[in-house]
């Protein structure tokens, strides 16, 4: 179903999926997986599935690394992941944490900024995020967490 509306295209979501795992750095391997699976109904190239797999591991592993970094009790530590997909080949995917949220999204989007200087971080994960999708936009609230929004059209 398409529905026109002052030149605005809206369509519903002929599927979608949603995912919660713990923030350990296996399930960052795993989120590849899952949204590789859901997109392949796509039939995309080897590019676009390589590209989203990318963005997804930038998008999970800042939740792992970031987002929960000062919070004690891990056991509430949580990642989540919905995806959706259109006739027209929008894929949209969300990754969600309820960690500690970024003060800053413009400097945090600035190219090699991290707040992580003692690892080997290179600050470059939304830059590739940004690179290798259509549509890149974060939401972020002190304290309550992070959602990062991934959009991209496969197979146009």
């Amino acid at each position: 179903m398409v529905i026109i509306l002052k030149n605005i295209v809206s369509t519903k979501p002929i599927n979608s999926i949603k995912c919660v795992f713990p923030i350990k750095s296996v399930n960052e391997g795993l989120s590849r997986m899952i949204i590789a699976a859901f997109i392949s109904q796509l039939d995309p190239t080897v590019s676009e599935l390589s590209d989203m797999k990318t963005v997804i591991s930038e998008a999970v592993t800042n939740c792992i690394v970031h987002a929960y970094k000062d919070i004690p009790d891990k056991s509430k530590a949580l990642v989540y992941i919905s995806g959706e997909y259109y006739t027209d080949g929008r894929v949209i995917i969300k990754i969600k944490d309820k960690g500690i949220g970024i003060e800053n999204i413009k400097q945090a989007r600035e190219p090699l900024y991290t707040t992580d200087k003692e690892s080997e971080r290179s600050g470059m994960g939304f830059t590739i995020m940004e690179s290798f999708t259509d549509k890149l936009r974060v939401y972020s609230k002190k304290g309550k967490g992070t959602t990062v929004v991934l959009e991209k059209r496969i197979g146009l």
